[in-house]
């Protein structure tokens, strides 16, 4: 079943969410709505939802019990994405304006916070303190990750395993929890929400190394931005990684990632995504991917063979494969 499929049978339940989401951050300060609903307004994959939706079907499905997970889990991406876009300077995201280019630095961080703020008066509306620490636990991890960019920006000599580390707790633990806190809200057995959990993890880590990808190899028509985005930030991702171990383009690379750098030229970002793009490292960055995304499929493998668990695989075939 194709992506589109699976939404158009969720249609009902995501609207539910979509207007739970607008709701959330409307306020009567003008500025702050205004603020906090454009990067709402731009749309999404609304994928966390989605995890956490399906993740309910393996116990008591009840839409007012997961919304209560769905509409706080995506604010919280929401929110982190309105700060990336501060520290990483940039311009545009899913093709429109980011807030902190639209207002400013200082807008776009009190906006986050906000979110944030909201998406934690949402979830407290359920009492299973369980449900509490995994989401708290999962937002410090997040928050470490942000810190471990910061702090590797442009530094090409980082090892592979970091990389892997700050995605997992940049991206991949919020995919985990989406699908774990789905099951674990709606009564699913702990076996269940921690399978789940495993195939979040692992389609999490292959979600963000795919993005990474696509800043690399896209259009800026199909990813929102300019292509290099990543790498004119300072943001050294995998493929990138790989390339600066080829003896061959090495040392060039190298160079143009300086040069980027010193003065974040379109002309240097150009040519270090031609030496990428040529490189092996975009056919082993993609073989990782293709790993992580079997292993979120094996973990399938023991959970309940529900129309769920074929929407779960397929989603995972859909983000190995995505291109936008």
């Amino acid at each position: 079943m194709k992506l589109l499929d699976i939404y158009a049978k969720m249609k009902s339940d995501l609207d539910v969410i979509e207007g739970q989401l607008a709701r959330s951050v409307t306020t009567d300060h003008a500025l702050l709505s205004d603020a906090s609903t454009h990067l709402l307004k731009a749309g999404g994959k609304r994928i966390r939802p989605v995890f956490v939706l399906l993740s309910g079907k393996f116990g008591s499905y009840e839409l007012s019990v997961l919304e209560r997970i769905a509409v706080p889990l995506e604010l919280i991406h929401m929110a982190s994405l309105v700060h990336d876009d501060v520290i990483d300077n940039a311009d545009t995201r899913r093709g429109q304006l980011t807030v902190k280019s639209k207002w400013d630095n200082r807008i776009a961080m009190y906006t986050g916070d906000y979110i944030y703020g909201k998406a934690l008066a949402i979830v407290t509306e359920l009492e299973n303190p369980q449900i509490h620490q995994i989401l708290s636990k999962a937002m410090v991890q997040m928050c470490i990750g942000e810190m471990e960019q910061i702090r590797d920006f442009f530094n090409t000599k980082q090892s592979v395993r970091n990389y892997l580390l700050r995605i997992r707790r940049k991206t991949a633990l919020l995919i985990a929890i989406s699908c774990q806190l789905g099951a674990i809200a709606s009564g699913a057995d702990r076996k269940a929400a921690n399978l789940l959990y495993k195939f979040g993890y692992n389609v999490g880590m292959a979600f963000q190394i795919s993005d990474d990808l696509l800043d690399l190899l896209g259009t800026e028509k199909q990813i929102g931005k300019p292509p290099g985005s990543d790498i004119r930030q300072g943001n050294i991702t995998l493929p990138v990684l790989l390339a600066l171990r080829e003896p061959a383009i090495a040392e060039e690379l190298q160079e143009q990632i300086n040069q980027i750098q010193l003065s974040n030229g379109a002309g240097e970002t150009k040519r270090a995504l031609n030496l990428i793009r040529k490189s092996a490292g975009i056919g082993i960055a993609e073989k990782m991917a293709a790993r992580y995304i079997n292993k979120a499929i094996a973990a399938l493998g023991d959970l309940p063979n529900i129309p769920a668990r074929k929407n779960l695989t397929d989603i995972a075939h859909f983000i190995a494969k995505r291109s936008y």
